[in-house]
């Protein structure tokens, strides 16, 4: 994979910062932890979880069916019966499956402690647990420099640049050419992924687009 390097990935990043703004991702309710005396990074575990293959809408609507349960931590995961637990996640879709996933991780990991020095290859272990959904973990959850690919990160680079990869693939070349800051990992993902939803669709709102003119299949 070439064509592209740190020059481009750098000024691409800087582009959709200056039109974006921060996402400040991953929100979670930071009043409610403090309340229930949970750790919020254990929010980000069950949202990395909830979100596969729906939307962040849907799974908002999950996370707040848990709170009022005084469920959303891994401990009550693990505790709670699973045919409530699917009752509460049912927002999010898959529910049946994604109640397992949860259970199965709370299960192997009962509370962020035991998350400490665990690996990107013990998180793929985990039944339920991919590439991206590990590495969202690992990010956003562990303050670790991994990466995370998505669907809209690949449509990105293939309509700019014609990059077509691997999740491996793609996954190095932004850690081999961005600086090692999570700020700018975390940054970085969260603002492609608004700009796949704003602009760059599966059928791309290229007038307005501010990509347009870097872009290769624009639709100018």
């Amino acid at each position: 994979m070439s064509g592209i390097g740190k020059r481009e990935l750098i000024e691409l990043y800087d582009k959709l910062l200056q039109f974006y703004g921060k996402q400040n991702w991953w929100p979670v309710d930071l009043e409610y932890h403090k309340t229930h005396g949970s750790d919020p990074r254990e929010e980000v575990i069950i949202g990395a979880i909830l979100t596969q293959n729906t939307s962040w809408k849907n799974v908002e609507k999950a996370l707040e069916n848990l709170k009022r349960e005084k469920a959303l931590n891994l401990k009550a995961i693990k505790e709670i019966p699973t045919e409530k637990l699917m009752e509460l996640i049912k927002p999010a879709g898959f529910y049946r499956q994604k109640s397992l996933y949860l259970k199965e991780f709370a299960n192997k990991f009962p509370s962020i402690s035991h998350l400490k020095n665990v690996k990107r290859e013990d998180l793929l272990k985990v039944k339920g647990i991919g590439k991206e959904t590990a590495d969202a973990i690992l990010l956003y959850a562990l303050d670790r420099l991994e990466f995370v690919v998505d669907a809209y990160t690949k449509r990105l680079l293939e309509r700019l640049w014609n990059i077509k990869g691997s999740y491996e693939e793609i996954k190095r070349l932004f850690e081999k050419n961005l600086p090692k800051d999570l700020e700018i990992y975390r940054e970085f993902h969260a603002l492609i992924d608004i700009h796949a939803k704003e602009f760059c669709k599966k059928k791309p709102l290229c007038e307005e687009c501010p990509l347009r003119e870097k872009c290769i299949k624009s639709c100018f």
